[in-house]
């Protein structure tokens, strides 16, 4: 049974809103395990097949929390290489987070990751909730075999 983790911080619940619609997108594909973490560990992440990964933006950087755990990956020289990987967020103004995330997936630990980052400003609105279905939909599909 594939595994998929969602790991996310959201201080005003933007985030949190698009990280539950993409867990329902993955859902929407059969025999998927399905973790959503607001804090894990180096190792937990090595364990699955496919890791999303959400933060917004913050004085034009990840939150820290996000930043700490890829740094703390990349100090644990854990082998990230061929996993699939995806980034999204929320952000009030500028947006880097999830692309600044999906560089370090895609350059430093060698994922397979979807472009581009899902990216949502302010508050997520239906469509875009709808978009975070379809990505973990897509996700879920591509680590299955379907897509």
């Amino acid at each position: 049974m594939p595994k998929v983790m969602i790991i996310y911080y959201s201080r005003t619940g933007n985030t949190e809103k698009m990280a539950k619609a993409i867990k329902e997108g993955l859902h929407r594909v059969p025999g998927m395990e399905v973790e959503s973490k607001f804090d894990t560990t180096p190792e937990e992440v090595m364990s699955v097949d496919a890791v999303l990964i959400g933060s917004p933006t913050y004085h034009h950087d990840m939150a820290i929390n996000i930043k700490n755990l890829l740094e703390n990956t990349v100090a644990k020289n854990i082998n990230m290489r061929g996993k699939l990987g995806a980034c999204f967020g929320s952000y009030g103004w500028s947006g880097e987070a999830p692309k600044l995330v999906q560089e370090i997936m895609k350059t430093k630990f060698e994922m397979k990751v979807i472009k581009p980052p899902l990216q949502v400003k302010y508050k997520p609105n239906d469509k875009d909730l709808e978009e975070c279905r379809q990505l973990g939909e897509n996700v879920a599909k591509t680590i299955a075999g379907l897509a």
